[in-house]
């Protein structure tokens, strides 16, 4: 396995723990995204992506995150002290989305990523630095053909407003379907 590249995002604040976001691509086929730089008390680190810990309310089965005192569905007040413990006797909030399996694997990421990161802030103080961080070629995709051919390549129903404006129904593919309510931000407006 082979890391081929490095993105780094900056963060603006110098004075944050949060130095920058980073996606690292291994073997040119597989990208991992949203890694964080942290300053640490023995330096920059690595923190693999990952998300916050739920779980069930006992009165509605709603999750909920640990740190929750009420329940988000029905109200209920939670025991302030459900997170599991780690070996080190703190609450364990977090799982990882992705991460290296053996500690070889880890000081890889680690060394690289902090590499890049500080070749990254050297970047940043040139004239005219642009972060590549979101720059995947997405903006290829996006690009939204004319309205009328849109409709030709994706088969979509045309949309009427019903009567009172809000209603809309669907003429031609999917006729008969109800769209739900459309607002007068979205440009329906009473009367139309």
């Amino acid at each position: 396995m082979e890391i081929t590249e490095i993105r780094i995002k900056l963060m603006e604040d110098p004075n944050e723990r949060l130095q920058a976001f980073c996606s690292v691509t291994f073997d040119g086929c597989f990208v991992i995204r949203d890694l964080k730089i942290i300053q640490g008390t023995r330096g920059s680190f690595v923190a693999m992506p990952s998300r916050k810990l739920t779980d069930r309310c006992p009165r509605c089965s709603c999750k909920n995150h640990l740190r929750s005192r009420f329940c988000s569905e029905c109200g209920a007040r939670l025991n302030e002290d459900r997170a599991l413990k780690g070996d080190d006797g703190r609450a364990k909030l977090y799982a990882d989305i992705a991460h290296p399996i053996n500690s070889i694997c880890r000081e890889l990421i680690q060394n690289r990523v902090v590499d890049a990161f500080h070749k990254e802030l050297e970047r940043s103080k040139l004239p005219g630095y642009v972060s590549t961080y979101d720059d995947y070629g997405e903006e290829s995709y996006a690009s939204l053909l004319p309205s009328d051919e849109r409709e030709e390549v994706l088969d979509l129903p045309r949309m009427y407003p019903v009567s009172s404006g809000r209603q809309m129904v669907a003429v031609g593919a999917g006729a008969g379907r109800s769209f739900g309510a459309a607002s007068r931000e979205e440009g329906f407006a009473d009367g139309l």
